[in-house]
């Protein structure tokens, strides 16, 4: 099965990213993430900036007011969540012509590369698995509490199965 792909803006503000190999991760996993959902990735347009630890400081702060820094934050352009918790977003109004913008993302390599080390991870079935959630943050999926936790993770499961990548819930 040829997978449609998503039009992506991708912004490298850091060059620790090998730029052909991250589009293509970023493809793969967000335009998996649009089909297994069944929409058609060819749509819809992402835009990501790949930054360094005190960029991804500095914009959790800005956005989160969390003093932390974190591996990825996503910024949706519509509102899809739900309206109670244990509920499935709502689906995207899609209209004809034009593309339709989902929103932004961030990711830190730095953070991203220390995490899969910590944890036993190979890297770029990590950042697949980054890029997964964070597109579900896009179209209303949370997880701040357990009922939605247990369906992103679901689902994010699922995705990741397709792509021979294992459970990164599973306790090891």
């Amino acid at each position: 099965m040829v997978l449609k792909k998503i039009n992506l803006e991708v912004v490298y503000e850091t060059f620790d990213w090998d730029k052909k190999v991250f589009r293509d991760l970023a493809n793969e996993a967000i335009s998996s993430t649009l089909s297994h959902l069944g929409y058609n990735p060819a749509i819809f347009e992402i835009a990501i900036l790949t930054c360094d630890d005190n960029k991804i400081a500095e914009l959790n702060y800005q956005f989160c007011n969390n003093k932390t820094k974190t591996n990825v934050l996503s910024w949706p352009e519509l509102n899809l969540s739900a309206k109670k918790s244990g509920e499935l977003p709502a689906s995207i109004p899609i209209t004809r012509g034009d593309t339709m913008f989902l929103g932004n993302i961030a990711i830190c390599y730095q953070y991203i590369k220390n995490e899969a080390e910590v944890q036993n991870k190979k890297f770029q079935d990590h950042v697949f698995h980054l890029l997964v959630h964070s597109t579900l943050h896009l179209l209303g999926f949370v997880h701040k509490l357990e009922l939605d936790a247990n369906i992103m993770e679901k689902i994010e499961v699922e995705i990741l199965a397709k792509a021979s990548i294992s459970d990164p819930y599973r306790i090891h």
